[in-house]
């Protein structure tokens, strides 16, 4: 480990020690598993407690899995239910969509930390800033706390970190909620949530780890980084992969010639499409 990042470390474990306990807001990626594995170093496992938010922008496959990385951690775990698509503020799928879902993971988690005398953190870090992150502010407001942040660690630093440390999400690829593939103003469902979510296990099932699927009405648009372009794009796969989204209620099938970017709904959207598939 570089010296630079031996000083970031270490304002990590300071960064936790001021808390001296901690319920870590826990999604089972690289950030917060971050979080919650120099928690559990630092301070001790019975001074610890992951919380995950259970909702349908959550994909099938990270609820078991955040569960199985607590335990591997030796960690305290709980699962809670949120209703953000309940709120009118969010479903209606507004630019700032992110407040309302933080806000309303906050307010779950805050009487949860309450009684047992914890600080919220979470795994909001450098490269964040970068980013329009509207659920910034839900975090102010409900006096959370971001340890990555304050150590000055940027996603680089948070994944050699991990893979110092053994964790096995030091290469794990990023997985934000389903919502984030609904362009804003479309109302987001449970119904679209789990077609997006049905139609990215598709793809995924071809061997691509990587992968985002944008919902625009009956047209599915693909995105993959722009290496695996080729072989996504092999004839006889592409067939089957148009097929079998066409399956999940999509009329169309586009893959983006420019691979994949995270948070590509955030920027102004570009009609530069190159390949639309339909199956006779």
């Amino acid at each position: 480990m570089s010296h630079h990042l031996r000083k970031n470390w270490h304002s990590l474990v300071e960064a936790l020690r001021k808390h001296q306990r901690v319920l870590v807001a826990f999604s089972g990626g690289a950030d917060s598993t971050l979080v919650l594995a120099a928690a559990r170093r630092t301070l001790g496992r019975d001074q610890v407690l992951a919380v995950t938010a259970i909702s349908a922008s959550l994909p099938e496959r990270e609820k078991e899995a955040t569960r199985a990385l607590a335990i591997r951690l030796d960690v305290p775990y709980q699962a809670i239910e949120t209703d953000e698509l309940k709120n009118p503020s969010y479903a209606s799928n507004p630019s700032n969509r992110c407040f309302f879902c933080k806000d309303e993971l906050f307010a779950k988690l805050s009487p949860i930390a309450q009684a047992q005398r914890m600080s919220i953190v979470d795994g909001f870090n450098v490269s964040d800033r970068a980013d329009y992150r509207p659920g910034y502010q839900a975090s102010q407001n409900w006096n959370v706390f971001h340890p990555l942040d304050e150590a000055d660690l940027t996603k680089k630093n948070i994944r050699v970190l991990s893979r110092w440390m053994g964790l096995p999400t030091w290469n794990k690829p990023a997985s934000p909620c389903l919502s984030s593939r609904i362009p804003y103003g479309t109302s987001v469902t449970e119904k679209i949530l789990k077609q997006i979510e049905k139609a990215e296990e598709v793809v995924r099932s071809e061997g691509f780890s990587v992968v985002r699927v944008r919902h625009y009405g009956a047209e599915a648009r693909i995105e993959v980084p722009l290496r695996d372009l080729p072989r996504l794009e092999t004839e006889e796969r592409w067939r089957r992969i148009v097929k079998n989204i066409q399956a999940c209620g999509y009329g169309s099938v586009m893959a983006d010639p420019r691979g994949f970017e995270s948070g590509r709904l955030n920027q102004p959207t570009e009609n530069i499409f190159s390949k639309l598939a339909k199956v006779d």
